[in-house]
């Protein structure tokens, strides 16, 4: 009883951040969703392709249940799958993401929580796994990426939120107040720790 309690709970957790990530594409351009964000390329479209990938790769090869989608070999890893290419639509991402999730849900929905698994690029000993840590897993993975999302969106429109029922209207002259209020705790608590 456990096991179907923690598995609908992780399923359902996996399902709403998924939907949280492609919500942060919403409205954007193509520029604003596919440029470099950061100095390492950090970009959102690219933040989608990825979360994709890892959930065709961890819920297919690790269970025996290769994608259907074409992969490259995960000992060829180029960082293709974090940004997307000047031949790549936003509508073939996200077809290429709700495809791979479908395959993922029934992986999820077809196999016990403690359903044997391998994962080839771990690192010895640990190999070995099952369903439950692979969700686990999942689960991190597009949480760490949502909030990364979440960040970079913030910084194109001050959009920020996990879904649009939840967005409110930004006020800019609160967010202003907030941020220089925070700026002044930082600015007298650096002569502080410096002084020690």
């Amino acid at each position: 009883m456990i096991d179907e309690f923690a598995k609908d709970n992780l399923h359902r957790r996996l399902r709403r951040d998924r939907e949280a990530l492609l919500w942060k594409l919403d409205g954007l351009t193509e520029y604003d969703a596919r440029r470099p964000l950061t100095v390492t390329g950090t970009n959102l479209l690219g933040l989608v392709k990825h979360v994709a990938t890892v959930e065709a790769r961890y819920f297919g090869e690790v269970f025996d249940r290769p994608s259907p989608e074409p992969l490259s070999r995960w000992q060829d890893h180029d960082g293709s799958d974090q940004w997307a290419a000047e031949d790549e639509t936003r509508e073939q991402i996200i077809g290429f993401c709700r495809r791979t999730w479908e395959h993922s849900d029934a992986t999820i929905n077809e196999l016990p929580l403690d359903a044997p698994g391998h994962v080839p690029w771990w690192p010895d000993p640990h190999h070995n796994t099952n369903l439950f840590a692979v969700m686990v897993h999942a689960l991190g993975e597009t949480n760490r990426h949502t909030g990364h999302a979440d960040i970079l969106r913030e910084g194109i429109d001050g959009r920020t939120g996990v879904r649009a029922e939840h967005e409110q209207q930004i006020d800019e002259e609160a967010r202003a107040a907030y941020c220089a209020k925070i700026e002044r705790a930082a600015r007298t608590a650096a002569p502080l720790k410096a002084g020690k």
